[in-house]
């Protein structure tokens, strides 16, 4: 994201700070839970104790749906969420010519599976590819060369039932699904097309040739032997609303809207999981600074199934989800995990992962309930600069909060070029938000792969 949005983004934060002074119950999570870019369509999988989001990425300035890769986050608390880059782009499908838009990744096999729509070359139409990976944070590699299935429209969504059938939805304006095949890169059938009815996804009015609200993003899963079918609804401005059936395929029943219109983004998709004993709701919206229908970013809310298993109304918030846990300052983390984040940027780094970067004067990284028991002795982390260097100022509660120790970052020769610093910690105790603030000259100063306290 380019650095002027970001700088703006301090009021933004100035605003949440105001929230939890105000409120100062259990840390939640600062919506949106990316600030580096800006992110769309939230996709995520609950794997081995982590939840993965996986996202669309709007360029910044964007006036229209322009999206050229995917990004993968994960977080253990719902609150701080790690940045593992772009395991796939369209350059992953070679037939593939643009527009990598709203995917979705599901586990089965030992391996892990990416559905996504992207514009076939060769046609000129939306179709669905696939690709896979050995890991959840990838790297994914087209798994069959070309499209797994092409009508136009848009929007995967795949869902393995506990009958161990699985099965892939799509569409817009329609909604279709095939039954895959336990390979999950091929299907059984031809595709079939999902009535919409007004009693299955309620009625629209004023446009006869979409008399139902339903309009793209399908999300089903199941719960208590009902299946849930999430939508957006009634583009624009989308709503999301759902639907519940007896069976994967219908016949669907419409339940009601569970985000009303809101935000800036004239678009909405959510994505719906349980972790760790709680439901969570993702969407988008633009909220972030220079953020609106085509610069989206990606928020989320915990909620409770009423008793008869409807979904209550959710609201946007800045607040977000309550932290699941805290965070171990005693093992490495890399400086990419973060709760909120002003004037920030990541990379790759040439030691694996990502790093960050771009960091001025005042900027800083906020870590969200870390837990420090009867204290820290000490702070390293892991720097490279090719210009200045500058300082690592530990700070407690605000970006401003009281400083528990400063590490010098000293010039090493390049922006790759890693050295490890360490300086001496007084006073962090407790469970605290932990604000890494960088400080400094005038322009870049350095960048930070990880860091760990003793």
């Amino acid at each position: 994201m380019t650095r002027n949005l970001l700088r703006r983004g301090t009021a933004l934060l100035a605003g949440l700070l105001c929230l939890v002074v105000l409120t100062p119950a259990v840390s939640r999570a600062d919506n949106p839970v990316v600030q580096t870019i800006y992110t769309a369509d939230p996709a995520a999988l609950v794997h081995n104790g982590r939840v993965y989001l996986y996202t669309g990425h709007d360029e910044d300035g964007s006036t229209y749906f322009t999206l050229k890769d995917w990004r993968v986050y994960s977080s253990a608390d719902m609150v701080n969420w790690t940045d593992h880059g772009s395991p796939m782009s369209l350059a992953t499908f070679s037939w593939a010519s643009a527009d990598a838009w709203a995917g979705q990744t599901v586990y089965r096999n030992g391996r892990f599976y990416w559905y996504v729509p992207v514009k076939n070359r060769a046609t000129g139409r939306m179709a669905i590819g696939v690709a896979v990976a050995d890991s959840p944070t990838g790297p994914f590699r087209d798994a069959i060369g070309r499209p797994l299935v092409e009508n136009g429209e848009i929007d995967p969504h795949a869902f393995v039932d506990d009958t161990g059938q699985a099965y892939l939805y799509w569409g817009n304006p329609n909604l279709w699904y095939v039954r895959l095949n336990t390979d999950m890169t091929s299907f059984s059938g031809s595709p079939t097309q999902i009535p919409l009815t007004t009693a299955g996804f309620g009625a629209r009015s004023g446009n006869a040739s979409r008399p139902t609200l339903y309009e793209e993003a399908p999300w089903v899963y199941k719960r208590n032997g009902v299946y849930y079918n999430v939508f957006a609804a009634e583009c624009c401005s989308e709503f999301i609303a759902y639907s519940t059936a007896p069976g994967p395929t219908g016949p669907w029943t419409y339940r009601g809207t569970i985000m009303p219109r809101q935000g800036a983004s004239f678009t909405n998709h959510a994505a719906v999981v349980d972790f760790n004993g709680g439901s969570y709701f993702f969407y988008h919206n633009g909220a972030l600074p220079g953020g609106g229908g085509f610069t989206r970013s990606v928020a989320v809310e915990k909620f409770s199934y009423r008793a008869d298993g409807t979904i209550p109304t959710i609201t946007m918030t800045t607040s977000g989800a309550p932290q699941v846990g805290t965070l171990n300052p005693y093992v490495r983390q890399e400086a990419e995990t973060i709760a909120w984040s002003v004037g920030v940027e990541t990379e790759p780094s040439s030691e694996g992962g990502m790093n960050v970067g771009w960091l001025n004067n005042g900027d800083y990284i906020k870590v969200k309930g870390v837990a420090f028991g009867t204290g820290a002795t000490s702070f390293t982390a892991r720097v490279a600069s090719a210009t200045t260097g500058g300082r690592i100022e530990v700070r407690l509660g605000s970006a401003t909060g009281t400083t528990v120790g400063t590490c010098t970052v000293p010039v090493t020769g390049g922006w790759q070029t890693w050295t490890t610093v360490t300086c001496p910690v007084s006073g962090a105790i407790g469970t605290q938000d932990v604000f890494l603030r960088f400080a400094g000259g005038s322009g870049n100063l350095f960048n930070v792969n990880w860091w760990q306290f003793r």
